[in-house]
């Protein structure tokens, strides 16, 4: 057997001097995404001059590096419930990192929740919708009870709920947990899904008993349970339950006058995807008190008059995320270089951006439109008829673009994209939900359908629009032949309701784009989407003709 020896080992070399971080993205921080965005900045000078100065200062946050680290905190730092206290005693609460609380107060602070029903001004909702869009690129999760108590208002009519509506637009954020009366101000949530229904709200069977009339409403006691409960700890929230006349639409008070909880019993907080800074939960009612809101069996169309804001809601914050995407894959691709350039400048990288900044400004214009009819539903007939077609539509089609939209701009990032410190990763995760929030896009696509047999006018008042853009574009007029033929013609099902809801959604945008964008915007909008029947269109970004205007596009879509 031989001799083991010991190997002679060397001396360790000397320790090197850190790699320094080269050719690094800069922060994606230091603009404001009101003034640094031409087109934004150019639809509020043109239809809501009056907002420039709240938009301003709520677009200095988007950029700002202390209120992106709020952001990033309220989704590290998830809600947890607490459903008794120490000593035993149900609570029913939920508790959020304080980053949470600081966005929320910044929100309200900033009228995103209000402003559509403080103003005298002109175009209420449209400068509203303009402070949702710049909220949508601070973070998305408050964006949830804010967009719930902006539609709320108008659902609190009765006289009963007068001191509701007041605390609704206080301009106060008050996160205690305590009855109205001792609120600066009150935030709003909804409970409609239940476990057997899901979107058919004609399933639901959460009993309401009859208790008094009182000089705050009839009263009711409600049991049953709730799969989907937004934002738990709100003040109020509107619910549906069955009374012997049907379907009913009810109001919930949190709290009760004499300081105790009301009986909600929250079960559980949902583990989501995305969305992650914000409280969904299930709740049991266990004879909770509620006020009914409108006539007893007909909720459903009650809780669907609050629907049109919140649809319009999430086509501004889907076409807000998409703003935000295409702020950071620019940022990062101007400040990064690769193969001896920026990536901006690499050709199939300025295809890509420039995709993307069409289908951004597309999505903004027609989410923005929709909002300018809003506010002309109480007062032109046509304007009430083009939103009651086009906000169903621009909710299906801007949540839908939203996905494949920021997987690119994701992909620009590279692998840093995919990192959790990066806030791509964030709207990764966010991008999808608007789609299924406040009716699926196939709900989307059935209302569409809905109103264009129940409101035949609606499609007149959509086509006298389309067609102000007449003679603009060959490709455009082709498209709106062939669309005037799909309009036409009879169907016995819903099976062609999304085929129809993009095709009117695509010509809207090539319409809004003619009437309020770049015209480098629209010939190459015209050109990618309309050139024959293109709805195979985005499968993949950078698939632009190589044409002159490329680069003006990417340069205007920059933030200054």
């Amino acid at each position: 057997m031989s001799e083991i020896t010991t190997p002679v080992m060397p001396k360790p070399a000397p320790v090197a001097a850190p790699f320094a971080a080269a050719n690094q993205a800069r922060p994606a921080t230091g603009w404001n995404a009101f003034t640094g965005d031409r087109l934004l900045a150019a639809l509020a000078g043109r239809y809501a001059p009056w907002v420039a100065g709240r938009a301003t200062a709520l677009g200095a946050l988007a950029g700002d590096a202390e209120v992106q680290e709020l952001a990033r905190l309220a989704n590290r730092h998830t809600p947890e419930l607490r459903t008794h206290d120490r000593f035993g005693n149900r609570i029913e609460w939920v508790e959020f990192h304080p980053a949470w609380h600081q966005l929320m107060g910044l929100a309200v602070g900033h009228e995103v929740a209000s402003l559509a029903w403080t103003t005298r001004e002109r175009g209420g909702h449209f400068g509203r919708a303009v402070l949702s869009y710049l909220w949508n690129q601070v973070e998305q999760g408050v964006a949830c009870p804010i967009g719930m108590t902006y539609a709320a208002w108008p659902g609190l009519r009765q006289p009963e709920f007068a001191a509701w509506r007041a605390k609704i637009i206080s301009g106060a954020y008050d996160p205690r947990p305590l009855p109205l009366a001792e609120k600066r101000g009150v935030t709003i949530g909804y409970a409609m899904t239940e476990k057997q229904g899901g979107s058919d709200l004609r399933e639901t069977v959460t009993e309401a008993r009859f208790l008094e009339d009182t000089a705050e409403g009839r009263v009711y006691l409600l049991s049953g349970h709730k799969w989907f409960f937004s934002v738990p700890v709100s003040d109020g929230f509107f619910t549906l339950a069955r009374t012997a006349s049907g379907v009913s639409c009810f109001f919930v008070p949190g709290f009760l006058p004499d300081g105790s909880r009301n009986r909600l019993r929250l079960q559980r907080l949902k583990d989501k995807c995305g969305n992650r800074s914000n409280a969904s939960s299930e709740v049991e009612y266990h004879d909770t008190l509620a006020w009914l809101v409108g006539e007893e069996g007909r909720g459903i169309r009650e809780i669907l008059s609050h629907s049109h804001l919140t649809r319009l809601d999430f086509a501004v914050g889907s076409a807000g995320l998409m703003r935000q995407a295409l702020t950071l894959a620019l940022n990062h691709t101007d400040s990064r270089k690769g193969f001896g350039l920026a990536l901006s400048d690499q050709p199939m990288m300025t295809n890509i951006l420039a995709d993307l900044a069409v289908d951004c400004e597309a999505a903004t214009l027609l989410a923005f439109r929709v909002a300018r009819a809003t506010d002309g539903i109480e007062t032109d007939e046509q304007e009430r008829l083009f939103a009651r077609l086009t906000t169903p539509l621009a909710k299906f089609w801007n949540c839908r673009r939203a996905a494949p939209f920021v997987v690119e701009a994701l992909e620009c990032h590279g692998g840093n994209g995919f990192i959790e410190e990066n806030p791509m990763a964030r709207l990764y995760r966010e991008a999808p939900l608007n789609a299924i929030w406040e009716g699926t896009s196939n709900m989307m696509a059935m209302d569409v359908l809905r109103t264009l047999r129940k409101e035949p006018a609606s499609a007149e008042a959509v086509m006298t629009e389309l067609e102000a853009a007449r003679g603009a574009d060959a490709d455009y007029d082709r498209w709106l032949d062939g669309l005037a033929g799909e309009l036409a013609r009879p169907r016995n099902d819903d099976g062609h309701g999304r085929r129809l809801t993009a095709l009117l959604a695509t010509a809207l945008q090539a319409a809004a784009l003619h009437a309020d964008g770049h015209p480098d915007s629209f010939q190459a909008f015209c050109r990618s989407r309309l050139a024959g029947d293109r709805l195979g269109w985005g499968q993949v970004y950078g698939t632009l003709e190589d044409s002159p205007e490329m680069r003006a596009i990417v340069e205007r879509a920059r933030v200054a």
